[in-house]
């Protein structure tokens, strides 16, 4: 490739997930369907919660149309299972196209993203509020900006539990799309603070095997 030329943007891409993690499509024509496959297959053998499985799927479905609604292309939900636990955790996929004639550099965007959260910390007059971690990492699929968020939580309600406030995790990934001015964004979340570090690895672990397809 001459230094004129451009990458042929790629046709797809790939990711490995851990066996568990349930794709739902987020386009009109398929969302319903993907949902509908969810909601059977946690409710399989149970025919006394009618009401349970309806709000389930209620609720998948107006997560997955917010979602499409802010460019998100897939989400995926952990349903690995520990002991009698489900690991709550998503990953949203989402195209990103970036209003510049030209590709803009990861090491910008992550300077962006750093004076943006300066400025929001700045402007919330509480010093203690988590600030993100914020790196430029490479990945097989090329060099992508790093954001790991803690984002407080409301606590419970009830008197025994004046103090239940926590934060959830979450991981980004922006990663150029080859070829394009566009990122390609992966967030992962999790609310399960406690082991944060451990989940923030899994998450690492799935960004870096993202590949782009022909």
């Amino acid at each position: 490739m001459t230094p004129t030329e451009s990458p042929t943007p790629p046709a797809d891409y790939r990711l490995l997930l851990p066996e568990g993690w349930f794709r739902i499509l987020l386009d009109p024509d398929q969302r319903d369907s993907s949902v509908d496959a969810l909601v059977e297959r946690q409710f399989r053998g149970i025919d006394n919660a009618p009401h349970l499985k309806e709000e389930l799927r209620a609720d998948l479905r107006r997560r997955a149309a917010k979602a499409y609604r802010g460019g998100g292309i897939e989400l995926y939900l952990s349903l690995q299972a520990a002991g009698p636990f489900t690991v709550p955790a998503s990953l949203l996929v989402t195209l990103a196209p970036l209003r510049h004639a030209e590709p803009l550099p990861p090491e910008d965007l992550a300077r962006v993203l750093a004076e943006e959260a300066q400025a929001t910390e700045d402007g919330s007059g509480n010093a203690g509020s988590p600030v993100p971690e914020i790196a430029v990492e490479e990945l097989t699929a090329g060099t992508a900006v790093r954001v790991r968020r803690l984002t407080p939580q409301p606590g419970g309600n009830g008197p025994d539990a004046p103090q239940a406030a926590h934060a959830s995790v979450s991981v980004e990934y922006h990663l150029p799309v080859p070829g394009t001015t566009a990122y390609l964004l992966l967030t992962f979340s999790t609310p399960l603070e406690p082991i944060a570090d451990a989940m923030a690895g899994l998450f690492d672990a799935i960004a870096g095997s993202l590949t782009w397809t022909e």
